[in-house]
C-alpha cells in the first residue's frame, strides 16, 4: 500500500486530472449485492485502479487547477496514517484527552501566528476564546453559519422576548457574494 501511495503521487502528473465518467458509471464495475464472502486482497487492491480510479479527480495533480487547493506531503500522509493507526475518536475531551488538548495547543498557535488577543485563544478554564479544527471547508463554514445563527436568536429574544422561535427564525436573512463556495447556501438551508 505504501509502495502504491508513493508511485501515485510520483507520477500523478500522467493521469487525466479530471475523470471522463457519467453518474452511475461505477454500478456496472462491481456486484449488484455486497459479497457474503471475504475476498483476497489482490482482488479488493485491483478494484482500485479498475473501479475507483476511473472516477477520482486528482486533486494533488500539479495539472489541478480548479476549486480551491488540497495540498498534501509526505509528512501529512505519515502524520493521517499514524492518525488513523490510533484511531481516536475526539468529540470530547473525556473520550480521547491528547485529541482535545493537542487540539487546543494547536489552535493556540495558529491564534499566535496571525496576531489574534488573547481573549480568542484557549489560555484558561475561564476563558471564553479559543476555536476547534473541522474536518473541511464546507464543515467549518456550516459551523460558523450555526454559531452566526444562534447568535442572532439570542439577540432577538433579548429584545423581543414575547416571540416564537418560528417567528424569529422567519426573520433571519444571510447574505453572502455570488462567489461564495456552494457550501454557504447549503449550510444557510440547515
Amino acid at each position: 500500500m505504501v509502495d502504491y501511495i508513493a508511485d501515485y503521487l510520483q507520477n500523478i502528473r500522467e493521469r487525466r486530472v479530471f475523470p471522463n465518467v457519467k453518474p452511475g458509471y461505477m454500478r456496472s464495475l462491481l456486484p449488484d449485492s455486497a459479497p457474503l464472502e471475504g475476498e483476497s486482497w489482490d482482488a479488493i487492491f485491483a478494484d482500485v485502479e479498475r473501479v475507483v480510479m476511473p472516477g477520482v479527480t486528482h486533486w494533488q495533480s500539479p495539472h489541478m487547477h480548479a476549486y480551491f487547493p488540497a495540498l498534501n506531503s509526505y509528512p501529512s500522509l505519515l502524520g493521517d496514517m499514524l492518525a488513523d493507526a490510533i484511531n481516536c475518536l475526539g468529540f470530547t475531551w473525556a473520550s480521547s484527552p491528547a485529541c482535545t488538548e493537542l487540539e487546543t495547543v494547536a489552535m493556540n498557535w495558529l491564534g499566535k501566528m496571525i496576531g489574534l488577543p488573547d481573549e480568542f485563544l484557549h489560555l484558561s478554564s475561564s476563558s471564553r476564546g479559543g476555536g476547534v479544527i473541522q474536518t473541511t471547508a464546507s464543515e467549518a463554514t456550516l459551523v460558523c453559519l450555526l454559531a452566526g445563527r444562534t447568535q442572532a436568536i439570542r439577540r432577538y429574544h433579548e429584545h423581543s422576548p414575547g416571540l416564537q422561535d418560528s417567528e424569529v427564525n422567519a426573520r433571519l436573512v444571510a447574505y453572502c457574494s455570488d462567489q461564495a463556495h456552494s457550501s454557504v447556501e447549503k449550510a444557510a438551508l440547515i
